[in-house]
């Protein structure tokens, strides 16, 4: 289980130097390939729930970390195609998590946000967050195949379908397959500076369903029940249970969505609303969602349905995750980088492996920016440091 894998984490693994020779190899695949790579990916335009595309990508990565030697296997789940892909080395595996799906609909590339390339500027969507990321794991693993299997870490990459929806179908999933692992690194967007996310708010995406009664609005509006009314007193209800002074931390609030009624001569009998919730901790989390759970229609006649459709534990970082995090930073200095880490405000599939203790960073990604907005681009340099970063972290030294 977990827990074997958070503990004697410091016998079990290590990271080194990369010497003058292994860096050099980068070299033998040009910056030009591996930039197209990622635009291979980008031009697969992957929405969430999107199941063909999905099936198309998780194909072509598949086939892509096949040739760096990994075994791979495909879990087909009601939001798409997760691939779970295990490349041997030495030792307990370190697993490499990330994502296949973008918030952004097909048509995106011909409209909003086309692939360019301007100098050090690269965009495209998804490019960002996060298939760059994606392609800083494969180019990593396909240096590493020069060496012995002896001098290089057991990898298991874990690259899910629907992260940007909070992962309902694969998160359950998540822990069975970081079963046996040594620790985990996500390759999510990092800090602005590039610094590593150690610790991340814990989020949730609730619904809230009113059905209330129609009637004409003129004639008989007593015999009719508003759900749309009923909606906005309940979503009053919600923003002072978030902002109550007597909770133990601090709760981002956003109401995304709300749908509801037919005509304004129509007293509405359908409502509802989607609520996005962050959490610093989880006796905050808990809180509040037992509150939520707990609401009770205000009129009568009116009914109230209080769904929640994914959750992400708070991820408080641990002493297992700083030791992980020191660990990194030190395999960057043998090669000229300075890693940093620190908390951070959004909430990824990282927090349900650090919620269970198993030692967790995040951020892993290259530098960029715009992730979600139009503006989404990487920086092309900072994909080659995080490759070089990861080399060192994945090589194990001659004795």
């Amino acid at each position: 289980m977990l827990s074997a894998g958070c503990s004697g984490i410091k016998s079990r693994i290590r990271f080194v130097t990369v010497t003058t020779s292994s860096t050099a190899h980068a070299a033998d695949h040009s910056s030009d390939d591996i930039i197209a790579l990622v635009r291979e990916l980008v031009l697969i335009e992957t929405p969430s729930r999107d199941r063909d595309a999905s099936a198309l990508i998780a194909e072509l990565v598949a086939t892509h970390f096949s040739a760096v030697g990994g075994h791979v296997e495909r879990v087909t789940t009601e939001a798409g195609t997760d691939l779970v892909i295990d490349v041997p080395g030495t030792g307990a595996p370190l697993l490499l998590i990330g994502h296949t799906d973008t918030v952004w609909p097909r048509g995106t590339l011909d409209a909003e946000v086309p692939w360019t390339i301007d100098g050090d500027i690269v965009r495209g969507p998804g490019a960002y967050d996060m298939k760059a990321g994606i392609v800083v794991m494969l180019e990593t693993l396909r240096e590493l195949q020069e060496l012995p299997l002896d001098r290089r870490r057991a990898v298991r990459v874990v690259l899910v379908s629907d992260e940007e929806i909070g992962s309902p179908a694969s998160g359950p999933l998540l822990a069975a397959r970081a079963d046996g692992a040594v620790a985990a690194i996500g390759f999510e967007s990092p800090h602005p500076d590039g610094a590593l996310k150690v610790g991340r708010r814990g989020s949730a995406r609730v619904r809230l369903s009113v059905t209330g009664r129609a009637a004409h609005a003129a004639l008989d509006p007593e015999h009719g029940v508003s759900a749309v009314d009923e909606l906005v007193d309940q979503l009053l209800r919600v923003r002072r249970l978030t902002e109550d002074p007597a909770l133990p931390g601090p709760v981002l609030c956003n109401v995304g969505t709300i749908s509801g009624g037919a005509r304004t001569n129509v007293v509405s009998a359908q409502a509802e609303a989607e609520i996005g919730l962050r959490f610093v901790d989880p006796d905050t989390e808990h809180r509040v969602l037992g509150a939520l759970a707990a609401l009770r229609p205000v009129r009568d006649g009116a009914r109230l349905s209080v769904e929640v459709l994914s959750a992400r534990p708070a991820w408080q970082a641990s002493a297992q995750d700083a030791d992980l995090l020191d660990r990194i930073a030190r395999a960057g200095a043998t090669i000229g980088q300075t890693v940093d880490g620190r908390p951070a405000a959004g909430a990824g599939d990282t927090n349900l492996l650090g919620g269970l203790g198993l030692p967790t960073v995040d951020g892993f990604g290259p530098r960029g920016g715009g992730a979600h907005a139009v503006d989404e681009h990487f920086l092309r340099s900072s994909l080659h440091e995080r490759i070089a970063l990861l080399r060192a972290v994945l090589t194990i030294p001659a004795e």
